[in-house]
């Protein structure tokens, strides 16, 4: 019983693991150092964006604070539109208790 209980909660640990995981914006921003040049996938509305033959870049709030999405290779999603964004967070710098970051998304990327 011991071991099925065990394996049971060991199965369950590596089905979430496999999950992505979504950050807040609002997290990302307020410790940019932690989370500079990792992966990340935050979710939420697309405030606006703006694209060019197949690459652009758009702004996305999810209530806790908005960032950058720059899609290299694929189009924007339309405004006001509910969407994933996976890439590398990058931060660009900070001033005044404000940090200012992108997520850059990898040629052929695509939002979930």
């Amino acid at each position: 019983m011991r071991t099925l209980r065990v394996a049971s909660i060991f199965a369950l640990l590596l089905a979430t693991s496999a999950c992505a995981s979504t950050t807040r914006i609002g997290d990302l921003l307020a410790q940019p150092g932690r989370y500079d040049g990792r992966t990340v996938q935050v979710e939420g509305t697309v405030v606006r964006g703006a694209g060019l033959l197949g690459s652009g870049a758009y702004e996305i709030e999810d209530g806790s604070g908005s960032i950058v999405v720059i899609a290299q290779g694929q189009g924007v999603p339309p405004q006001g539109a509910r969407t994933k964004a996976k890439g590398t967070f990058q931060s660009v710098f900070s001033l005044m208790g404000r940090s200012i970051a992108a997520i850059v998304q990898p040629q052929g990327g695509r939002n979930d």
